[in-house]
């Protein structure tokens, strides 16, 4: 039986970092200066942006001698930069590097002239995600002109049971993937997040079967998402489009249809460019 709020020692910790108001510390076997300097790294985030030299030590858990020792570093090397008022955030030579994730750049490449073509059509909120572990990432989140606001952000992370990109990401994962997905409840959004992990097997059981997933007011109450998987060449769940727009607004159907065609259209993409 899953229990509210069990979690491995790992995520334990990070949790209670999280509530004492600072990053987790990041365990690193390559040496205590990388990994301090990755704990300084990890002290951002997307509500905390900009951090001064006491919120930087404070939020690494790290002495402010020694962060601000190693800004000097961080700085010249272009993995943070000041701003006008002397605070520091996350540099442009940092997002170069990160750009260069696989996993992110030649799939988001292949897929976006379909997400435009999405976009474009409804007018209505478009998104590419990705899991990693029980996560999903956010590779692209497009809005039209009539698109209702969204939780979403390129880079953003949710847990994967609560959007329909994460619920067909999380069905085609391996069984262990799903295990430890569905051994924590997870945080009620709204009132209509699903939480308990059997009805969640049934949804993942239907996601297999039917090919799409929908999220009907689980992480806002304005928003319904529909969502399909993108296939590799080998037939592997690599991705997943999501249509999102104003719940009450489209046939859960209607969206399936269109979601269906631009994550095939991605996935003829992917084959043609490894071919």
């Amino acid at each position: 039986m899953p229990r509210t709020g069990h979690r491995p020692a790992s995520a334990a910790a990070s949790t209670a970092a999280a509530e004492a108001g600072r990053a987790p510390a990041v365990r690193t076997g390559t040496g205590p200066v990388i990994g301090r300097a990755l704990q300084i790294l990890g002290a951002f985030s997307a509500q905390h942006a900009r951090l001064s030299l006491s919120d930087l030590a404070r939020r690494s858990g790290l002495p402010v001698s020694t962060v601000h020792r190693m800004l000097g570093e961080l700085l010249a090397w272009g993995a943070l930069e000041r701003d006008p008022r002397g605070g520091y955030r996350i540099g442009l030579r940092l997002w170069e590097v990160g750009s260069l994730a696989p996993r992110g750049q030649g799939l988001r490449q292949s897929a976006l002239p379909y997400l435009e073509d999405l976009c474009q059509s409804t007018r209505e909120n478009v998104q590419l995600a990705v899991r990693e572990d029980t996560e999903i990432v956010f590779l692209e989140c497009l809005g039209g002109s009539n698109a209702v606001p969204t939780m979403t952000r390129v880079g953003g992370r949710l847990d994967s049971t609560a959007t329909s990109a994460g619920l067909v990401l999380l069905a085609h994962a391996p069984a262990h993937v799903q295990d430890a997905a569905l051994s924590v409840v997870p945080p009620a959004h709204t009132p209509f997040t699903l939480r308990d992990p059997l009805r969640l097997r049934r949804v993942l059981a239907q996601v297999r079967a039917c090919g799409y997933a929908v999220s009907d007011r689980q992480l806002s109450l304005e928003t319904l998402s529909v969502a399909t998987p993108v296939l590799s060449p080998a037939g592997e769940v690599l991705a997943a489009v999501s249509l999102v727009v104003r719940h009450g607004s489209m046939s859960t159907g209607a969206l399936a249809d269109l979601v269906r065609s631009t994550s095939h259209a991605v996935s003829r993409a992917l084959h043609t460019s490894t071919s």
